[in-house]
């Protein structure tokens, strides 16, 4: 149960590997081993946020039935719909927190 939707979306999106997960899933398909190099996190860590991710609709696992295992992951026309709010989100932090403050920057186009 949620408060109101502003406590459900920001409940989906929580989390330091969520967004950037998200964010690796935009353009393209990403495996398992494939994020979890890009993004330097645990199997354990991004095992339970793409579960989450995948329960809360975001996210859409693929399994192949090959041999060696092939599962892919993309975003759900959810996940994708939330893409958008995600850049809004980094557009007002870039405008409004000083860029020194920012370990990395992930939406800024220009970089």
């Amino acid at each position: 149960m949620y408060a109101n939707e502003f406590d459900a979306t920001m409940q989906m999106i929580r989390g330091k590997w969520k967004i950037l997960i998200l964010y690796e899933l935009a353009d393209r398909n990403g495996r398992f081993n494939q994020l979890q190099r890009t993004l330097h996190v645990s199997h354990k860590i991004l095992a339970e946020q793409i579960q989450q991710l995948m329960s809360d609709g975001l996210v859409l696992r693929h399994d192949f039935h090959e041999q060696p295992l092939h599962v892919e992951y993309e975003l759900t026309a959810n996940g994708q719909s939330m893409i958008p709010v995600l850049d809004t989100i980094c557009d007002w932090g870039l405008a409004h927190v000083d860029r020194s403050a920012l370990v990395t920057v992930l939406c800024d186009e220009t970089e």
